[in-house]
């Protein structure tokens, strides 16, 4: 379908890939080598990073809100397809090589346009995840699995379930090599947030 097709497109518009085109940097040659947020926030700073979700969750609401009703009303699970399009364009975009980021910050901009009472589960996930372990992929792989429990609990309709599901179960697909860097112990970890830092007392040492 039409609208599917301009859901993927959408997602192909990368966040990083375009704001680093303008500084003449392409994060794919930096860390991770992931054009996605994070790895932005690691290597090119906090303003770069924000300019990057932003562009990455806004084109999420546009393939999920607006594309699905270019061409009249859609049913909702039309809305549903248009977002995962886009969660796929953005970590295989036709407009860099096929090569983008994890889909976590579009999957959050679908859901904002399409079910935003389950981005409530998903941050509780993510936050205590990432405060317990210090690990961004770890807590993001989690709440994205939450979702689909949630989305039981609330009794949302069988597209919700389904949509919810493949969503968690690519997300994990994408982060995989943050999986094989836990196994080998390799995962960077955000020390800063972690809990059991959160009480020691300074030794005046870094």
């Amino acid at each position: 379908m039409v609208e599917i097709l301009v859901g993927y497109l959408l997602g192909s518009v990368s966040g990083s890939l375009l704001l680093g085109r303008i500084k003449k940097i392409d994060i794919r040659t930096r860390g991770s080598g992931n054009a996605g947020g994070t790895n932005a926030l690691r290597h090119l700073g906090f303003r770069f990073a924000l300019g990057v979700i932003i562009i990455d969750v806004g084109k999420g609401v546009l393939a999920a809100g607006w594309a699905p009703n270019m061409l009249g009303d859609a049913p909702s699970w039309q809305a549903l397809a248009c977002g995962f399009a886009a969660v796929f364009g953005h970590c295989y975009p036709v407009f860099h090589g096929f090569r983008g980021g994890k889909g976590a910050a579009t999957a959050v901009g679908v859901l904002a346009a399409t079910q935003p009472w389950l981005l409530v589960p998903l941050a509780i996930t993510w936050v205590l995840t990432l405060v317990l372990t210090g690990y961004v992929g770890l807590a993001t792989v989690l709440a994205m699995l939450s979702l689909l429990p949630a989305a039981l609990w609330l009794g949302e309709s069988t597209h919700v379930l389904i949509f919810t599901a493949a969503l968690g179960l690519f997300i994990a697909f994408t982060h995989r090599s943050n999986f094989r860097n836990l196994a080998a112990g390799t995962e960077h970890r955000f020390e800063r947030v972690r809990l059991v830092n959160w009480f020691r007392r300074s030794d005046g040492q870094d």
